[in-house]
């Protein structure tokens, strides 16, 4: 039987166009208070805030996020090339603005390891273009943000034209306006791939990329860090290989290493991965986790302080971090032109994980939010910091992770912890003087040790999809042993190229009939299939297209054991000598047989089928070539007296055969041609002569 088809209005796309402008560009006090309420989440959810009920958790959950960034600001600062102080702006700015525009009530935005390591590594690029020294001994600060100029190499002045004035410009001062400029250029991106909705993106980074490249970024975070740890002096390395390159400077210099260093961070990485283990272990009786890192930091302080560990042991300490803020100024547009393409990936990937993030949880706690909501948030969260010395900003998922469990109810939480961050920034910042830079370094290794794990799940990864776990190695590979933007772009090529290959060569099978029943499965998968007298059922899993034509014919070819062309060549060969053999008389043919047995030998023997059933529930779409390549076997099959029949056609499928001509003028053979299940055509080519 055919089914009929429903008729569908013609849709007039440019009507439908007009209209949808016509209807965003009119402007009526509703709609612009829609407009406020939309791009300000904050208007909707805060009046119907349950004091009562919400408060407590939230004020928890701030203030132990607040104590948690602090020193993982000022640790995230040695990854970004920065000062301590623009940590701790970052932080302060981007929980305020994602209060107000947000439309998740669980995540942490703010400052993270991976986007601080990107920004770093673009920093110190420009800082090496520009003549500086990259080694990290700079001189201090002064409470304005200028570094003070004695003529040493890491101060060498740089003419910055800033509002039309010519100044000169220290290595502090040029390296957190490259780190603006970049950020600013982000989220940049991020708003304008929010105006145009394409936020499709991140569907291009799948888990695998991911994860491969959180992995590889760690592990270059972890190089970058081995220095501070041991207290040696190398230069940081720039440019592919950074991470070879850095760990053959580390060797070298290994001799050199600070005792003072050592002991210190052995002593700190044992007290944060030992509490760590024992927070994990313990988590589900402690109400909040144990604020270790401030802990650590705060005796560190204290023990450098008072032990004069710079002096007498000469370990590098953070220096001095002024209180209050700088005047605020517009990132510089010559820079921005300069590190234009360095944006785009710290863009995407900034918004990624801000948005996987978002919809995890929300699917956790049962609510919405809207991605591309989420894509103008997290752009201003870089636009506007920008102008206040602060870098690129991103959701943090350890962090999100104690919100959650600290009781966090909505972004109330994001504004207590701005509140603690504040209260460091005016009056606490210059206590961390004397904190030396290797505990700092212990609290970013061990916060990789959710990423390093990734490396034990290889095996259950391995035996769930060989595939993806090959993305994930090839794109972790790329991102620590090249550099981590060209890793990201390794990874998307490369997954791109897995799922091509994948449809390129599909399963193909033929199928056999299970036993008493209108079902037919893989005979080489399932035992006791038996197999359909005369009639071969070809499977093939994918769409068919230009790219695995050729794949497609080679399969059907050696898998019913019969290449028509092949076939039909042999016959026209043996039909030709046979002729000449009629022409001079001679009524035997070449092999001695007589006219009479001529047609026996017509029919080759491997020919045990009358009829080609094409199981077509797996092809999705079918392109010009997958038609005309349909339309081929159709008639190279005919030739043979073979019969070719389709089943289980999805609709696109089936317009696509109409409109190349498959089923013939008017379609008026499509009956006889295509079928809704595979038993159908398997009855009706039965029932042929």
């Amino acid at each position: 039987f055919l089914m009929e088809r429903k008729t569908h209005v013609k849709i007039k796309r440019k009507e439908v166009m007009l209209a949808k402008l016509r209807k965003s560009c009119s402007c009526t006090p509703q709609k612009l208070k829609n407009f406020f309420m939309d791009f300000f989440p904050v208007l909707r959810w805060l009046p119907k805030y349950r004091c009562k009920e919400y408060i407590w958790g939230d004020v928890m959950s701030g203030l132990v996020i607040g104590i948690i960034l602090v020193p993982q600001a000022i640790a995230y600062s040695l990854l970004a090339g920065l000062k301590p102080i623009y940590s701790l702006y970052t932080s302060f700015f981007a929980n305020i603005i994602y209060f107000l525009m947000g439309t998740s009530r669980h995540v942490s935005v703010g400052i993270f390891s991976l986007i601080s390591l990107m920004v770093g590594q673009v920093v110190d690029r420009e800082l090496l273009l520009a003549g500086f020294d990259l080694n990290d001994d700079a001189s201090p600060a002064l409470a304005d943000g200028s570094v003070q100029n004695d003529n040493l190499p890491n101060t060498t002045a740089f003419n910055l034209t800033i509002a039309g004035i010519n100044a000169e410009c220290g290595k502090e001062c040029y390296a957190i306006g490259i780190a603006t400029a970049l950020t600013f250029m982000a989220g940049v991106y991020q708003v304008l791939m929010g105006i145009f909705r394409l936020g499709f993106v991140s569907m291009y980074l799948s888990e695998s990329v991911l994860d491969g490249f959180a992995t590889g970024a760690s592990l270059t975070i972890l190089t970058a860090q081995v220095k501070y740890l041991i207290g040696i002096k190398i230069p940081r390395s720039q440019g592919h290989g950074m991470l070879v390159i850095t760990w053959i400077n580390i060797f070298r210099n290994i001799s050199q290493a600070n005792l003072c260093d050592v002991i210190t961070s052995a002593i700190c990485i044992v007290v944060l991965v030992t509490a760590k283990e024992l927070g994990d272990r313990y988590k589900h009786k402690l109400k909040f986790p144990l604020p270790t890192e401030l802990v650590v930091i705060v005796v560190a302080t204290l023990v450098s302080h008072y032990g004069k560990l710079n002096e007498v042991y000469a370990s590098s300490v953070s220096g001095a971090i002024p209180t209050g803020f700088i005047p605020p100024k517009v990132p510089e547009f010559n820079l921005m032109l300069r590190v234009a393409l360095d944006a785009l990936p710290l863009a995407i990937v900034s918004f990624v994980f801000t948005v996987s993030l978002s919809e995890m949880f929300a699917k956790k706690y049962a609510y919405t939010i809207r991605a591309n909501q989420e894509m103008f948030a997290v752009g201003f969260c870089n636009i506007i910091p920008s102008f206040f010395h602060s870098f690129a900003t991103s959701a943090a998922l350890a962090k999100t992770l104690v919100k959650t469990s600290t009781g966090c109810q909505t972004q109330i939480s994001g504004v207590i912890s701005a509140m603690v961050v504040l209260l460091v920034l005016l009056f606490l910042a210059p206590l961390f003087y004397s904190l030396q830079k290797c505990v700092l370094a212990c609290i970013i290794i061990v916060s990789l040790r959710g990423a390093l794990r990734k490396f034990r799940d290889v095996p259950a990864r391995y035996h769930v999809n060989k595939v993806d776990t090959l993305v994930w190695v090839v794109t972790m590979s790329a991102s620590a042993l090249v550099s981590t933007e060209i890793g990201l772009l390794v990874g998307i090529v490369f997954s791109m190229l897995c799922i091509i290959v994948r449809t390129q060569r599909p399963r193909t099978a033929l199928l056999g009939q299970i036993q008493d029943t209108s079902f037919y499965e893989d005979d080489l998968e399932y035992e006791n299939l038996s197999t359909v007298p005369r009639i071969k059922i070809f499977r093939f899993e994918a769409p068919l297209y230009y790219a695995n034509r050729n794949y497609f014919l080679k399969s059907l070819y050696r898998l019913t054991n019969l290449d028509p062309n092949l076939e039909a060549a042999r016959r026209k060969k043996y039909e030709k000598k046979e002729k000449q053999h009629l022409k001079k008389g001679n009524h035997r043919t070449p092999n001695g047989l007589g006219i009479g047995e001529t047609t026996l030998q017509l029919v080759p023997k491997q020919i045990d089928f009358q009829a080609l059933v094409v199981d077509c529930s797996s092809i999705s779409f079918l392109d010009t070539t997958g038609v005309n390549t349909l339309k081929e076997i159709l008639k190279d099959y005919k030739n043979l007296n073979i019969s070719v029949l389709l089943a289980c056609c999805n609709p696109s499928v089936i317009d696509s055969l109409k409109r190349g001509g498959y089923f013939g003028k008017d379609s008026g053979c499509m009956q006889e041609m295509l079928f809704y299940s595979i038993h159908n055509a398997v009855l009706f080519a039965k029932d042929q002569k």
